[in-house]
C-alpha cells in the first residue's frame, strides 16, 4: 500500500496562525507534538518571521530540550523579515515536542505545516 500524504496545522498554532515565540530560553515556547505513533510520522516545515526591526536569534528544539536536540540553534532572523525557512521537511514522531526560544520575546513568529505520512 502507498504511503499517505495528510496536510495538517502545527498543533501549537491556533486554526494556522503564527506562533509567537515568547520563550528566551528552554524550554521554549510549543510549536508541535508530532504523532504518537511509530509507524506513522509527521514532516515538519517551519518558516520564522521578525516583527522587530533588529535582529533576533532563534533557536528550535527538535524532540527536546537539550543543546543536542537543537535543529536550528542560533539562526538569525534578519529585522523586519519575510518568511525565513527554518525546517524544511523535517521528520518526527513518538509524540516527540518541538519547542522555540528567541533571544528577543515576542521578535519573532514562527508558521508552518505538516504532512501526516503513514
Amino acid at each position: 500500500m502507498p504511503a499517505q500524504f495528510n496536510y495538517a496545522l502545527l498543533s501549537g498554532s491556533t486554526s494556522g496562525r503564527p506562533i509567537p515565540v515568547v520563550q528566551t530560553a528552554t524550554p521554549g515556547t510549543l510549536i508541535h507534538t508530532a504523532d504518537a505513533g511509530s509507524a506513522t510520522f509527521d514532516e515538519i516545515y517551519l518558516f520564522a518571521t521578525n516583527v522587530t526591526a533588529n535582529s533576533v536569534a532563534l533557536t528550535v528544539e527538535w524532540g527536546g530540550v537539550t543543546t543536542g536536540d537543537h535543529i536550528a540553534h542560533l539562526y538569525i532572523i534578519p529585522g523586519n523579515s519575510a518568511r525565513v525557512v527554518v525546517v524544511s521537511g523535517q521528520p518526527l514522531n513518538g509524540g516527540l515536542i518541538v519547542r522555540a526560544f528567541a533571544a528577543t520575546a515576542s521578535a519573532l513568529n514562527v508558521s508552518g505545516f505538516v504532512y501526516k505520512i503513514s
